[in-house]
């Protein structure tokens, strides 16, 4: 195969995240609904009985499955599977940026509307502890505090290090993270769906 063919074979492809197909996929929902004629950011208190990170707080999302069209109807679906709502409820739906996490994750963040008021909410008790509201232009004062996690490169036993330059000696960059950390009342937001808001709220300012 010549030059010309082996660029060919590639024409018009669509690129993605190289390893992605190893990643799992959620989707999460920014959800902005109306207390008392302002606007509030929902959030959700994860269930005790809850496999992974009980008692923590997130927002409406999950795992995007085969069956979801993309990452924006499993943000629709599992918001409106964990507050009770139909789906048609669920309006001006946004693309935020996405991230990849250290922990082989891909994250699909939208944000939105609920066309609903919050005494009509009726979350799974099978997911959702309970729910908060917290007034955006509060949220938009507070600058999270930041900490930085370090992760550090420990290659496996047996790894090849004569096959490389420096050997056992060999500079791995590590690298770090930044933990976001929001408090309202006696509510800790923090981790990724501290990173979201932080990165929403940061958006909606810069394009005042």
């Amino acid at each position: 195969m010549d030059a010309d063919q082996i660029m060919h074979s590639i024409k018009g492809r669509t690129p993605k995240i190289l390893g992605s197909e190893e990643y799992s996929e959620f989707a999460i929902f920014v959800p902005l609904i109306k207390v008392d004629g302002e606007t509030h950011i929902l959030f959700e208190v994860r269930s005790y009985n809850m496999r992974r990170q009980p008692g923590e707080i997130c927002f409406p999302g999950g795992r995007v499955d085969r069956a979801d069209r993309d990452a924006e109807s499993a943000a629709i679906r599992e918001t409106s599977e964990e507050l009770g709502i139909d789906q048609q409820s669920i309006s001006g739906i946004q693309p935020l940026d996405y991230l990849v996490s250290p922990f082989g994750t891909i994250i699909y963040p939208f944000a939105g509307i609920l066309n609903a008021d919050v005494e009509d909410l009726d979350p799974n008790k099978a997911e959702v502890e309970q729910i908060f509201t917290s007034p955006l232009s509060e949220l938009q004062k507070k600058e999270p505090e930041l900490y930085n996690i370090e992760f550090r490169m420990e290659p496996e036993k047996g790894f090849p290090y004569k096959s490389i330059p420096g050997g056992e000696n060999y500079d791995f960059q590590a690298r770090k993270m930044k933990e976001h950390f929001y408090y309202y009342e006696d509510k800790v937001i923090w981790g990724l769906t501290a990173r979201i808001l932080h990165h929403f709220i940061k958006l909606i300012s810069d394009n005042k």
